[in-house]
């Protein structure tokens, strides 16, 4: 067996748990898989996989080695079907992290399409809204919203994300229809976040920028939460589109200030900079960003 060979077995051990899953998976015996993975320690001159009788796990050395074999066979994979023309099977597992309400309200339909085009692999999704380290947690994706700031990671631009000042028609039948950004000032608000004030930046049609500080009566960190207290009217909010969608479509919340621009961000697909981007990976992120775009369909409320 040359050596690629034994990188892709390493990287089948590491993938699928064990010795005994990666040699069930190649239908080769387990003492054969144990051996070629202790010719490749010793021919390394370092311990990969610390094992005892009851689990294995990788050693400092091993995950390092991981990492730059993922890459090394991905590489390998893409010149493969650059040369040929012809798809390699896309297999392994893909381990995300994504915004949690966005993961659960925009990524289902988008994984279930995906893990049906491709039988061979696995998923591990983290929906959270916490900052993940990709790198030190092991992730090979991250979907972002937000202004990217970190030079360490590559991004690709996924969907643009408009967002709503709304309100529910109960709540503005009782405290009245602001027209301008003065009128504001006599309403309650619902913040997504927890600072102390929000600045709510608005464009009117001549371009020109108007700035208006809110004082929130209610602050959470999960849009959907906000939007339910939103139609059960207790104020305004300043929430993204990719939330309120649904509840905007039914006339359940009311946009307001229309004539006036809402500040946008974008959903990005980020991953390390100086790691090769895998073809599973490039794959999906190609796909949501055809899914997605600068006209989602949860803009078409």
């Amino acid at each position: 067996m040359g050596q690629l060979e034994d990188m892709a077995m390493f990287v089948r051990i590491v993938e699928a748990g064990s010795i005994t899953k990666a040699a069930e998976q190649l239908n080769i015996a387990k003492s054969a898989v144990s051996r070629r993975l202790k010719e490749l320690e010793t021919r390394l001159g370092s311990q990969l996989i610390s094992r005892t009788t009851r689990q294995s796990h990788l050693t400092q050395a091993g995950e390092q080695y991981y990492q730059k074999v993922n890459n090394i066979l991905s590489a390998v994979d893409a010149l493969n079907e650059q040369t040929s023309g012809a798809p390699t099977r896309v297999e392994g597992t893909l381990k995300i992290t994504a915004p949690l309400t966005f993961g659960l309200m925009h990524l289902n339909d988008v994984i279930d399409e995906y893990a049906s085009q491709h039988p061979n692999l696995d998923f591990e999704l983290d929906f959270s809204d916490r900052h993940v380290d990709l790198i030190e947690e092991g992730y090979e994706l991250a979907i972002r919203i937000k202004k990217l700031q970190d030079s360490s990671y590559q991004a690709k631009r996924l969907a643009l994300i408009r967002y709503a000042l709304c309100a529910s028609p109960d709540y503005l039948k009782r405290m009245g229809t602001p027209e301008t950004l003065e009128a504001l000032d006599n309403h309650e608000f619902l913040q997504y976040g927890l600072g102390k004030t929000s600045n709510l930046e608005l464009t009117d049609a001549q371009g020109k920028k108007h700035n208006h500080t809110i004082h929130a009566k209610i602050k959470a960190t999960n849009g959907e939460f906000l939007v339910d207290l939103a139609v059960k009217g207790h104020g305004i909010t300043f929430i993204p589109t990719f939330i309120a969608y649904q509840r905007l479509a039914r006339g359940e919340l009311v946009p307001i200030l229309q004539q006036y621009q809402l500040p946008t961000l974008n959903a990005y697909a980020v991953y390390p900079k100086n790691r090769f981007l895998s073809q599973r990976c490039r794959y999906l992120i190609d796909s949501i960003a055809e899914r997605f775009g600068d006209n989602p369909y949860w803009d078409d409320f």
